[in-house]
C-alpha cells in the first residue's frame, strides 16, 4: 500500500493554496456583513474558520485522487506523468480508492460539523452534488476542450460554498462573492490552459481534448490571455462593488494582474521550462495576495 507521505505528494497537498484563501475570504465577508447584526462571533466564528480549511482540503483530496484513478491508464501513456504512482505500478487501486473514500468521509463529516457547530444544515444537503462536480473533472477532457473550464468552475465552487457555510444568506446580498467566483473560475482555467501545454503531443495522440491539443498551441494561448484579462476586470469589478474591500484589496488585485502578466511573459520567452514558476509560484502568490488582503479589508 503507497505510504501516505507519497500518495500525499502525489496529488500535491500544497497546491490546495489556490482556492483556500478565496474560500477563507469568502467566509470572513460571510462572518462581516455590510449591515446588520453578524451571523457568527467569538468561538463559533474560529470553529467556521477550521471548518472551512477542512472542507477544502478533504474535497481537493477527493478530486485529486478520483483524478489519479480516472486517469491512471492515461498517465501511463503520457512520459511527463508515466512515473506517478498508480501510473508506474508503484501503488495499487485500492489504496487510492481506500483514500478517496475516506476523504470522502472526511468531507461528509465537516459538512456535518457546520450543522452542529453552525446549525446551518445546507453543506451537508449540497455536499453530495459539490462532490459529484468536482471529482468529475477528470472525464471531461475525454469529451470537450471546455475541460478547462469545468476544472475553473470546480474550484470557484468554494466561494459561494464557504459563504454559504457560514451564512447563507450572504449569498443573496453579495454581489462582491459572486464576481469573485466568477474570477476564480477565468483565472483557473486560464493557468489549466497554461499547464496543458506541456501535454499538446500526448493529448493528440490519445485522442484527448484540452485547448492546445485542438485549437492549437497559439489560440488557446489567446483564449488564456482573454480568460486572465477577464479575471483581472472581476477583480476590480468586485472591489467596487463592496464597500468592505478597500485599498489593501485593490493594491492586491492590480499586483494580482501584474502577476499575471509576469505568468504570460514567462510563458512566452521560456515556453513550458519554467512551469513550476509559471503554474505554483506566481499563482501561489496570487491568491494568498488576495486572500489576506481582502481578509484584512474585510475585518477593519
Amino acid at each position: 500500500m503507497t505510504p501516505l507521505p507519497a500518495m500525499a505528494g502525489d496529488i500535491k497537498i500544497a497546491h490546495s493554496v489556490f482556492a483556500l484563501p478565496f474560500a477563507l475570504l469568502a467566509a470572513a465577508m460571510a462572518a462581516w456583513p455590510v449591515s446588520g447584526e453578524p451571523p457568527v462571533a467569538g468561538s463559533e466564528l474560529v470553529w467556521a474558520a477550521m471548518l472551512v480549511v477542512a472542507a477544502m482540503v478533504s474535497a481537493r483530496t477527493a478530486a485529486m485522487l478520483s483524478n489519479r484513478l480516472l486517469d491512471r491508464h492515461l498517465d501511463a501513456a503520457n512520459p511527463r506523468t508515466a512515473s506517478r504512482p498508480l501510473a508506474a505500478g508503484t501503488a495499487s487501486t485500492r489504496a487510492y480508492l481506500m483514500g478517496w473514500v475516506l476523504s470522502v468521509c472526511a468531507f461528509e463529516a465537516v459538512c456535518l460539523g457546520f450543522w452542529i457547530v453552525l446549525e446551518n444544515f445546507w453543506p451537508l444537503v449540497l455536499s453530495v452534488p459539490v462532490l459529484a462536480w468536482i471529482c468529475a473533472y477528470g472525464l471531461f477532457k475525454r469529451f470537450t476542450f471546455m475541460c478547462h473550464l469545468w476544472l475553473g468552475a470546480s474550484l470557484a465552487l468554494s466561494v459561494p460554498a464557504a459563504a454559504l457555510a457560514v451564512d447563507p444568506e450572504s449569498l443573496v446580498q453579495g454581489q462582491a462573492l459572486w464576481l469573485l467566483a466568477c474570477m476564480v473560475l477565468c483565472w483557473v482555467a486560464g493557468f489549466d490552459v497554461i499547464y496543458a501545454l506541456q501535454d499538446v503531443r500526448t493529448d493528440v495522440a490519445q485522442g484527448l481534448h484540452s485547448m492546445p491539443s485542438r485549437l492549437g498551441v497559439r489560440n488557446a494561448l489567446w483564449c488564456s490571455r482573454a480568460l486572465h484579462t477577464a479575471a483581472a476586470a472581476l477583480l476590480i469589478c468586485a472591489w467596487w462593488s463592496d464597500e468592505r474591500l478597500g485599498t489593501a484589496f485593490l493594491i492586491a488585485a492590480i499586483a494580482a494582474a501584474g502577476l499575471l502578466l509576469v505568468e504570460h511573459l514567462t510563458v512566452h520567452r521560456w515556453g513550458t521550462s519554467k512551469m513550476a514558476l509559471t503554474f505554483f509560484t506566481l499563482n501561489g502568490i496570487l491568491s494568498c495576495l488576495l486572500g489576506v488582503a481582502g481578509i484584512v479589508d474585510v475585518m477593519t
